[in-house]
């Protein structure tokens, strides 16, 4: 039966390997994970407990002051940056999907924030950001102005910011491939029947693009509610919790502050969920997208 079912799939042979070391990579840490969340371990004591659910009841009943304020952050930033640079991106794709001199420079411009690690993108705009000796405060000072960027009530703002500054060219880019892959029929047929260009905007190009439009805000979603890199290299998930997303929250739990690997693990558990589900929810709409443009 099983010779028979491998038979008649061949290529399962190529890629059984692969999906083998990536079931191994996936599963084993996840499941530990999960065991690790229903533990009281703490870092640097080797005895440990089971205490069940205690750790998620501690986060979802509020004990855990940090917890439902981090949640919330992480999807205003997911929310945020996700439409800005989906904005932004769409913007920067139209006016590149045009012929001019300059084009191959746009490009080389477009790829540079997109080849910089996130860590050294969030240290050097940590050095720009400097409210004292920092070169945007500097060139704000020429208007008059100056702007405490890392403040608790700035801190937010400025990491979305970076975040923007960094992921809307990948965005644009992916667009781009999408305008210039879109057949010619389509349009011909509408300048033969006496379209302008907003409805040939409007009711072809907009459609056609749905499915690329939603592959990158499902790329940009998944990867903002995750949100690490920037947010430690800039503020270290402060000024107070002022950008404590859950990714930086499991940290402070389980390595910064106080070792609580077990409760750290289950807020792990929960961004883990919470990404699940958004991505499901996404995937869907982009399947569906695809299935509506065949």
């Amino acid at each position: 039966m099983l010779r028979r079912y491998f038979h008649k799939r061949p290529h399962l042979a190529y890629i059984m390997p692969a999906m083998a070391i990536l079931g191994i990579l996936t599963f084993v840490p996840t499941i530990f994970l999960y065991g690790l969340s229903l533990t009281d371990y703490e870092l640097g004591y080797p005895d440990f407990r089971f205490v069940g659910l205690d750790n998620f009841v501690r986060l979802f009943s509020g004990e855990d002051a940090e917890f439902w304020y981090s949640v919330r952050i992480s999807i205003g930033f997911m929310l945020l940056v996700t439409a800005v640079e989906l904005a932004l991106g769409f913007g920067l794709a139209v006016l590149l999907d045009r012929e001019f001199k300059l084009k191959p420079l746009a490009f080389a411009c477009l790829i540079v924030p997109i080849a910089m690690t996130p860590s050294i993108t969030g240290q050097i705009w940590k050095l720009m950001l400097n409210a004292e000796n920092g070169v945007i405060n500097y060139l704000l000072g020429f208007m008059g102005g100056k702007v405490i960027w890392l403040s608790p009530d700035m801190a937010f703002w400025s990491t979305a910011l970076v975040d923007v500054w960094q992921n809307t060219p990948f965005v644009a880019l992916i667009i781009y491939a999408g305008m210039r892959s879109l057949p010619s029929e389509p349009y011909e047929a509408a300048a033969i029947d006496g379209a302008n260009r907003p409805q040939i905007f409007r009711y072809i190009t907009m459609p056609l693009l749905l499915p690329m439009i939603l592959l990158a805000v499902v790329f940009r979603a998944i990867d903002s509610l995750k949100t690490f890199d920037i947010p430690y290299s800039l503020t270290q998930g402060g000024p107070g919790s002022a950008t404590n997303f859950l990714s930086l929250h499991v940290y402070r739990l389980g390595f910064a502050q106080t070792g609580w690997i077990g409760r750290s693990a289950a807020v792990s558990v929960v961004l883990l969920i919470l990404i699940t589900a958004i991505s499901w929810v996404l995937i869907r709409a982009y399947r569906k997208g695809v299935e509506n443009k065949g």
